[in-house]
């Protein structure tokens, strides 16, 4: 089965150490318990028991530690693919307990890219002793927009600095043991020279005298801090980086958190799905099952299908971060599509589950009404949708105009240590990105609602050409943020779809043909609908609508198939998993 089941987990691990690592945190959750899972969350209470248990079980050591740098624990490495699993084990019972998890990694980020080894071996003890760390990188007047940062470090005589300043919305900003800060080097009122001349990248301790969390600023379990650095000291040991080299590190962590987003998705919308069919299955309405009625059905197959459709594509993108290089950044493509259209599609998948249990979703007995809440952060933390859409059009030209050649990526799952993730260099270039041809995935698979949405990737390919002949009109298009998304919704499809097919190729006992096909069902519908949006918009031609109705088709129905899918993968999951009470 794709989905996790925590009460039958039975995945295969490359060591035993992974194994335990997520079984005890299984282990953790169930023995917690939903009702005081529930009690915790709406008490807000600060999860110390969390960061005990991994503590005493050196998890975060284990799984967030570069093997260079593991000391006597054999098992420390910093593995994408296990880190998956833990993501969405964490996402499954609760976001904030995922949340302290994922700002350590990107608060670890800079401190592993960075060349300097006394900050590193400080941060490998610190995770040892059960250390959690953080990233302060944006600012309650300017965001994450880095250029306009007010943080300093102002330059002392003694060749030391004073750091000086705030950073807001930085999570863990209460007790984490070192918190990577982006700032400026430069006195107040200096002007600034070159683009990237002043930034820095500097370490600072939360437990320092003269470093002050100065309130959460959400209200929640979790500590997103504002936090002020008060004449700071900084000395030249502290600093992580300068200049680029600063700049670049920060949005190459990005590159490396970002990705954990879609994981939490699909873990919170995995527990949801369960709730609602255990709930919907035994319950009477009208003298029916409430899984009887047919648009009950509908919403769990649509819903079941997109879940399914966010994990495998997720793990097929997990590849390609494994086996990224300085010659081949295809992740650069994948890693913003698991932040922002995995977190979107977990966005669809709980309103569909919530159609169906409607009342029952809000009460306060049930992990679906965290899940409810919750599933709206994703995709407007790491940077929004809009953020990553305009990142990923980039990639569109080379996408379908100019492949390159590529060897091919198999599953990449052993245990290994994942080096080039802390050595990724320079972040310009995107535009220059190659993928290798997509319609090898496509071409691969006869199956009725992969060649229906074929057709329509044809007719993408006919509206690009056609308002690339038009310069001047599409360079005023693509500044309208509206046309933006709407083209860059169809791009994502494509590259959804590609992946997914990718993936059935590589492991074809998760993916059947009915499943598959089911899941083309609503890729189909999705991108007719994209179509017909950008036909909407007020400044799309006459030559663009005309092709965008040609994008617009009908889904090939298939009521056995449908059935099928029914009644063996989405109501033979009615009562598999309850978390304990």
């Amino acid at each position: 089965m794709v989905l996790i089941n925590p009460k039958n987990h039975s995945r295969s691990y490359p060591d035993k150490a992974s194994e335990e690592v997520m079984l005890k945190t299984i282990e953790f959750f169930e023995s917690k318990g939903k009702t005081k899972l529930k009690d915790d969350d709406r008490n807000q209470v600060w999860y110390d028991d969390f960061l005990q248990f991994q503590k005493e079980n050196k998890i975060f050591s284990t799984l967030l530690t570069p093997k260079e740098y593991g000391g006597a624990n054999p098992n420390a490495r910093w593995d994408t693919y296990r880190n998956c699993e833990f993501n969405e084990i964490l996402g499954f019972y609760g976001l904030a307990y995922w949340y302290t998890w994922q700002v350590s990694i990107l608060g670890l980020g800079p401190i592993w890219i960075s060349n300097n080894e006394d900050v590193k071996k400080r941060a490998a003890k610190a995770l040892e002793d059960g250390g959690i760390f953080g990233f302060g990188l944006s600012e309650k007047e300017h965001g994450a927009d880095i250029y306009s940062t007010d943080m300093l470090l102002v330059p002392q005589e003694d060749g030391s600095y004073l750091g000086q300043g705030r950073k807001y919305y930085i999570g863990n900003g209460n007790k984490a043991a070192m918190l990577s800060t982006i700032g400026k080097i430069k006195a107040p009122g200096q002007v600034e020279t070159g683009k990237y001349d002043h930034f820095a990248f500097f370490v600072v301790e939360s437990d320092h005298p003269q470093y002050t969390a100065i309130k959460n600023v959400v209200n929640s379990q979790s500590y997103v801090a504002e936090y002020e650095l008060n004449n700071y000291p900084v000395t030249e040991g502290e600093i992580l980086a300068k200049q680029r080299d600063a700049w670049d590190m920060a949005l190459n962590t990005v590159n490396i958190g970002k990705y954990n987003l879609g994981w939490a998705s699909i873990g919170m919308c995995t527990h949801a799905f369960y709730e609602a069919i255990n709930h919907a299955s035994s319950r009477i309405l009208y003298g029916n099952r409430v899984t009887d009625f047919p648009h009950v059905k509908q919403l769990f197959v649509d819903a079941y299908c997109r879940l399914v459709a966010m994990k495998v594509f997720a793990l097929r993108a997990c590849d390609y971060i494994r086996a990224a290089s300085a010659s081949d950044r295809r992740y650069l493509l994948y890693t913003p599509m698991v932040k922002m259209k995995v977190t979107t599609q977990g966005e669809e998948v709980i309103n569909n589950l919530w159609d169906v249990i409607a009342a029952k979703g809000f009460e306060k007995d049930m992990y679906f009404e965290m899940a409810a809440r919750d599933i709206r952060a994703l995709p407007k933390l790491e940077g929004t949708v809009h953020v990553n859409m305009a990142l990923i059009v980039k990639f569109m030209k080379n996408y379908f105009f100019n492949p390159g050649e590529f060897p091919d990526i198999p599953r990449i799952d052993e245990a290994r240590n994942d080096d080039f993730l802390f050595n990724q260099g320079p972040t310009k270039g995107l535009g220059d990105i190659q993928f290798h041809d997509f319609n090898l995935a496509y071409g691969d698979v006869d199956l009725p609602n992969v060649v229906v949405f074929g057709a329509q990737i044809e007719e993408l390919k006919m509206f690009l050409f056609a308002s690339a002949s038009d310069a001047e009109n599409a360079a005023k298009q693509y500044k309208d943020i509206a046309f933006l998304l709407a083209v860059g919704e169809l791009f994502t499809l494509v590259a959804y779809g590609q992946l997914i097919l990718e993936y059935r190729k590589l492991v074809p006992a998760d993916l059947s043909d009915d499943l598959t096909d089911q899941i083309f069902d609503f890729m189909v519908r999705d991108f007719s609908k994209h179509a017909l949006s950008i036909y909407s918009l007020p400044n799309s031609t006459e030559n663009q609508m005309e092709i965008c109705m040609k994008m617009v088709k009908k889904q090939v129905v298939n009521t056995e198939r449908y059935n099928r899918i029914w009644e063996q993968d989405v109501y033979a999951l009615k009562d598999r998993y309850k978390m304990n009470d």
